[in-house]
């Protein structure tokens, strides 16, 4: 036992043995250390994909979802890798998750963070418009969420002459409805046909556009008309005639909003006049 610990010392008192020692062990740290990084990107681990195409939103079911195994170093920041995070939820309503994708942060929410696109895009001050459409009106349905578009109209004057022109200009359409009030291109699988152009437009503009949706007796027609691709879309949503704008307020009336009045408070001579008049008709009654 005297022998090997003495043989130990003078082991370690000889410098050239410690450092090979200390060379030995910071490699095998640097070598065991680094394995583990490698091993902790490459080693396979399964995350969930869409086992089929998933429509925007529609409620993700145990069933829509498959597995498989990825290494850890090509998945993202933003990949969900457990399908508690998944199943019960919904797809966003901007996103069509394909067959054999993996799941995203922000393709998939929660019910409560379901919006409905195109109120969410309404600019503070304006009002929502739903402007009635078919498929001949859009253009065979040509007419994007993004687009702008002018809305002409046609009239009939007094004297039977025809009036076409521009009414509004610079409109940007923020949706495109059917009939039962879904996103018409929100679904690669339907066919969905257009009935309604969602926009935002301020009060006037708003009341305008009633007024002239209702002049069935002057044939009144409102119609789109989509910019073309080489037309400025940066300028504001305003009246272009100021004619056809003159037009519709001779032919229809304003009701001004009116800023209810505080009823007048009882005063105390009122009530007192009261009490006197049903004391002077107890009396009467008395005698």
């Amino acid at each position: 036992m005297g022998n090997i610990q003495v043989t130990i010392q003078r082991v370690l008192k000889n410098k050239n043995t410690v450092t090979i020692i200390g060379v030995i062990v910071i490699m095998a740290l640097l070598y065991f250390g680094y394995k583990a990084q490698i091993d902790s990107k490459v080693n396979p681990i399964s995350v969930p994909v869409a086992r089929e195409t998933i429509q925007p939103k529609t409620l993700i079911t145990s069933d829509m979802v498959d597995y498989v195994d990825v290494a850890p170093v090509v998945l993202g920041d933003n990949v969900i890798q457990y399908d508690t995070e998944i199943i019960g939820k919904y797809s966003n309503y901007n996103t069509v998750i394909p067959e054999g994708s993996m799941f995203y942060n922000e393709t998939v929410v929660s019910a409560d963070e379901l919006p409905d696109s195109s109120f969410v895009k309404v600019k503070e001050g304006e009002v929502v418009y739903n402007f009635p459409v078919d498929m001949d009106s859009t253009y065979g349905n040509s007419i994007f969420p993004g687009n702008k578009i002018d809305i002409y109209m046609k009239a009939e004057a007094d004297n039977g002459q025809i009036m076409v022109g521009k009414l509004i200009e610079n409109i940007e359409v923020l949706d495109v409805k059917d009939s039962s009030g879904q996103h018409v291109f929100e679904n690669s699988s339907e066919n969905r046909v257009p009935a309604y152009l969602i926009f935002g437009v301020n009060s006037e503009i708003n009341i305008l556009l009633r007024k002239a949706s209702y002049m069935s007796s002057f044939a009144v027609e409102l119609f789109p008309v989509p910019h073309g691709g080489t037309v400025d879309n940066s300028g504001s949503t305003e009246v272009s005639t100021q004619y056809l704008k003159d037009f519709i307020n001779a032919n229809t009336v304003s009701i001004p909003e009116e800023t209810p009045t505080p009823s007048a408070s009882t005063s105390p001579t009122d009530d007192n006049a009261d009490d006197n008049t049903a004391n002077q008709s107890d009396e009467r009654e008395n005698n």
